[in-house]
């Protein structure tokens, strides 16, 4: 039976197979509970106006206010469960995460609502770097590869399970029941984390970083809310530019700031490590083409195939059924191929099934056109993001892990609101262009109307009634239908823009092999290894 030793308060303890099982499976149904979480409400929106009361601004608040606080908190709390203890991090926040989507489900206005939805973004970041730290420091060499693949899958794929969820208590029952998974899966982690997993932390004594710690929540909370803001707001409003400046100011002062500190939260001369800066920059472009396609589908099987909510999401389920077995199975394929090269292999595979999405993609074809293109992108984000997220966390030393696992999060939140922000405002401004030649001999108003929008164009046709003849109604939605596989097209060859930069960077500057992420390309300060957390 494999065993391998933790420290764990001064004393040895030993973590057999079964043990370990029960750790990854914690840490696995912990970590879904807090993706499923960001898109929970997505499918939620015209009903919580509507119960609320709310503007769209007031609902997109409910919506992003999750995903601003949990980005901005990820390196501090990452550092602070390093430091003080994962083990109290990650029950603390399990506990928090509880409470907050019970008030979230209760909820009697917008005001209680963004409330519970920032609490539980701060207590997600107190779970989700933790859940892939405390797996590094648990799991042996040999084995790491196997539970991160697994943590992986989860990752990419909790998403759209969150998705459907929400999407089947939307369409039977009420929103506020979607609730109910995130609840039933931290009391589950809590349970499983309380009986088998062990604290563990760095040895090293040291100043906490403190003022590390507030510039990185200043730099990505900032830089996050402007993205956030810039496609709904405009690029030039005030709260935008104020998000940007700050973010920007905020990242250049803390690069100064960890470039001076003898012991930084995140040493940033660590980027120069081949396996880092690899890793980083696919996780953060993968995942920004992943929520721009989430951003394009909702529509296109809603507003041109004329499906439900529950439908929808449906159908995004086959990407993720690919995806997660395949993220577990990449780590026996870089160990016969290398690191690099499943990476390049998975790349290759993603921007291959953007590219059939961007060529298949029709109204007429309907679903069967856009499947084997999610298909095929399930496949290459599944082989791509085990070997990178492997090539981050194993680019810091044992006791970083926590800090490591928080900029793997990192970089999958800023690249989501990165694609999110770019694909959509590609997909926005190719209908517009796409639809004003279809709408010649409309009167110029209805004509302003339908270019907003393909949700638009259906809110114009059913306001003016029978002050239009079927064949215009009909010329309308068809215009606007077509106008957005236009749109479509040009976002998704886009995404393949920002997956080829991606394969081109790995090509170049990826590690050079599975075994020498580490060692080869960065020489760590040997009095700054500690022994094994």
């Amino acid at each position: 039976m494999t065993t391998t030793a933790l420290s764990e308060s001064n004393s040895e303890v030993v973590l057999d197979a079964s043990r370990k099982k029960l750790i990854l499976i914690a840490m696995c149904v912990s970590l879904m509970a807090v993706i499923a979480s960001v898109s929970i409400l997505n499918v939620a929106q015209q009903d919580l106006a509507i119960d609320f009361g709310a503007s769209q601004g007031t609902v997109l608040w409910i919506i992003n206010i999750y995903t601003l606080a949990l980005a901005a908190c990820l390196l501090p709390i990452g550092a602070i469960g390093d430091r003080w203890g994962r083990k109290p991090v990650l029950t603390s926040g399990l506990v928090l995460f509880g409470i907050s989507s019970a008030i979230a489900a209760f909820a009697g206005s917008a005001e209680v609502m963004i409330a519970a939805r920032t609490l539980g973004g701060i207590s997600a970041a107190m779970i989700m770097p933790v859940t892939l730290s405390v797996i590094t420091s648990s799991f042996p060499a040999e084995e790491r590869g196997q539970a991160i693949g697994i943590w992986a899958g989860v990752a990419g794929g909790g998403g759209m399970i969150g998705m459907f969820v929400a999407a089947f208590m939307v369409d039977t029952a009420t929103w506020r029941w979607a609730f109910v998974l995130p609840v039933i899966l931290v009391s589950l982690g809590l349970a499983l984390t309380l009986k088998s997993v062990p604290n563990s932390r760095e040895h090293r004594e040291h100043p906490f970083d403190v003022i590390g710690s507030v510039l990185s929540l200043f730099a990505i909370g900032g830089i996050v809310l402007g993205i956030h803001e810039g496609p709904e707001r405009g690029w030039t409003d005030t709260l935008t530019l104020t998000g940007l400046v700050i973010g920007l100011v905020s990242l250049l002062a803390f690069v100064i700031w960890e470039l001076r500190h003898p012991d930084p939260l995140l040493d940033v001369r660590t980027f120069s490590n081949r396996g880092l800066a690899a890793g980083s920059l696919t996780i953060t472009l993968l995942f920004a083409v992943m929520f721009g396609i989430f951003l394009v589908l909702f529509p296109f099987f809603q507003a041109v195939l004329g499906w439900s909510a529950l439908r929808s999401a449906v159908a995004m389920l086959p990407m993720a059924v690919v995806m997660m077995p395949t993220s577990a199975f990449a780590p026996q394929i870089a160990k016969r191929i290398g690191t690099r090269s499943t990476m390049l292999t998975g790349l290759a595979v993603a921007a291959t099934g953007l590219i059939t999405l961007a060529l298949r993609a029709s109204v007429e074809g309907g679903y069967l056109s856009v499947l084997p293109g999610l298909l095929i992108i399930g496949l290459g984000m599944g082989l791509t993001m085990t070997p990178s997220t492997e090539a981050i966390t194993e680019s810091l030393p044992a006791d970083k892990q926590g800090v490591a696992s928080a900029l793997n999060d990192t970089t999958r939140e800023v690249g989501g609101a990165v694609g999110v922000a770019l694909l959509g405002a590609i997909l926005t401004s190719g209908y517009r262009d796409a639809v004003g030649p279809k709408l010649e001999g409309l009167p110029s108003e209805l004509s302003h109307q339908v270019s907003e929008g393909i949700g638009n164009a259906y809110g114009a046709v059913a306001a003016a009634g029978d002050s239009l003849t079927k064949e215009q109604s009909a010329q309308i939605i068809d215009a606007a239908q077509h106008a957005f596989i236009d749109g479509w097209v040009s976002s998704m060859w886009i995404g393949v823009g920002l997956v080829t930069v991606a394969f081109l960077y790995v090509l170049f500057r990826g590690p050079r092999s599975s075994d020498d992420v580490l060692d080869s390309d960065l020489d760590l300060d040997a009095e700054k290894d500690p022994q094994p957390a």
